[in-house]
């Protein structure tokens, strides 16, 4: 009997370890951001070379990769960058018109003119009046066609090969490509990427770049996320001190 005590103690001991321990990695560990140690060079120079769009916010810049009906890019811009505006951090967009896949279409006409048109001109106020529109209404005006524009589908393609480039590139640092694709440097140096599909990512994040661990801004009902009106950016400001 006294055998079968120490045994089921020593039971209960374990399962109550491996229990805190996947706690701890559920609510913790998995929605930590890699730091990047491999290519850093690399990304870093394909990121910066991309056709990115900012509210020209003179401060440290985070990178994000998305596509204009992703769901969880849209929850992360209507609830982030009022914070990491007012923060003086930059935020550079880089749209991607994604490629069909076994001849089904992932991407609309009046996507690919206006990804290509944010490639070459840079414009914020287009990439703001475009996800302020549901893309189903969306209706690409004013700007020329993609389509039939040798130059101009040669622009959407360059930005599906930056996807191709970085994918293997950020699954050396642990980090699967998804969407949306962030890319920052913590207050120490460091960069950081993660494909932050959750909210449960946002803190580290945020925690990185010197912001409270939680934001203000109402949360997007989960459904609601497209056509949902972009935050207009803050007054550029000072970068925060480190």
């Amino acid at each position: 009997m006294k055998n079968f005590r120490l045994w089921a103690i020593l039971a209960l001991v374990v399962v109550a370890a491996g229990l805190g321990a996947y706690f701890y990695w559920n609510h913790e560990v998995r929605w930590r951001p890699n730091t990047v140690t491999e290519h850093q060079a690399e990304i870093a120079e394909l990121l910066e070379g991309a056709g990115w769009v900012s509210p020209g916010i003179e401060g440290p810049a985070i990178y994000m990769v998305s596509f204009r009906t992703c769901p969880d890019c849209l929850r992360f811009k209507a609830e982030q960058f009022p914070d990491l505006h007012a923060a003086g951090i930059d935020t550079r967009v880089i749209e991607i018109a994604r490629r069909e896949v076994n001849g089904l279409e992932r991407s609309t006409p009046e996507e690919r003119a206006t990804v290509a048109e944010l490639w070459l001109n840079r414009d914020w106020n287009l990439f703001e009046r475009w996800v302020q529109v549901p893309a189903s209404a969306w209706t690409a005006p004013g700007i020329p066609p993609a389509d039939g524009d040798a130059a101009r589908t040669a622009v959407v393609e360059t930005g599906r090969n930056l996807v191709d480039q970085l994918t293997p590139l950020l699954k050396d640092n642990g980090v699967d490509f998804a969407y949306p694709l962030l890319v920052w440097w913590d207050q120490d140096g460091q960069m950081k990427a993660c494909a932050c599909e959750r909210r449960e990512t946002y803190r580290f994040l945020r925690e990185d770049l010197g912001l409270p661990a939680k934001s203000d801004t109402p949360l997007v009902p989960a459904g609601e996320e497209d056509g949902v009106p972009a935050p207009a950016p803050a007054a550029p400001t000072e970068p925060q001190a480190s």
